[in-house]
């Protein structure tokens, strides 16, 4: 019944890789951040057109890197262990999935269009880990713990909103290797 009803193809070595990515990219913004006289804990920061031009990339190439990884080991996992990927439950964990991202996502845009930067961090902790906690009706459980813990995380960056970008890295850098290598030893 678990295998009808659940997505058990996903790999606790998605959410390391995912989490490490998160960490480099995040490196590369902090640098670039610091190269443009900006400290990551003070949120008055004025940000230039092709700074926050570069930061999208940073952000979307993070976000690219990650889904890569995710995609290849679940795909490793279910053909080690003769599962199919694409079912009706895998559609269902998308949609749940991809319904408070793309809310998420537009609402950052408009965070980034109106210049409230520093929200942003926090939003996105918020949205994805309402996109868990949602996606996780039709995975292992561990996942909605993982979004409890980005929206607590999110709601926390909230009241130190100059410290967002530290939250950021912790949420989506710290969590997800801590929550896969969870996944990796408990589902292997």
């Amino acid at each position: 019944m678990e295998r009808s009803s659940r997505f058990i193809s996903l790999s606790g070595l998605s959410g390391v890789f995912a989490g490490i990515t998160a960490l480099i990219g995040g490196g590369f913004a902090f640098q670039l951040l610091e190269a443009n006289g900006i400290d990551c804990l003070n949120g008055k920061a004025e940000y230039s057109a092709e700074l926050i031009q570069q930061l999208i990339i940073i952000a979307v190439a993070i976000l690219l890197l990650a889904l890569f990884f995710g995609i290849l080991f679940t795909v490793r996992k279910s053909r080690k262990n003769n599962l199919a990927i694409w079912t009706a439950t895998t559609k269902k964990m998308l949609l749940g999935l991809f319904v408070p991202l793309l809310a998420g996502g537009l609402f950052c845009i408009a965070l980034i269009y109106h210049g409230m930067f520093v929200l942003v961090a926090p939003a996105t902790l918020i949205f994805y880990g309402l996109a868990l906690i949602n996606a996780g009706h039709y995975t292992f459980s561990d996942i909605k713990y993982l979004g409890f813990s980005e929206v607590v995380l999110g709601c926390i960056a909230m009241f130190f909103l100059g410290s967002g970008f530290v939250f950021w890295m912790l949420g989506f850098g710290v969590l997800h290797i801590f929550y896969g290598l969870l996944l990796f030893k408990k589902y292997k």
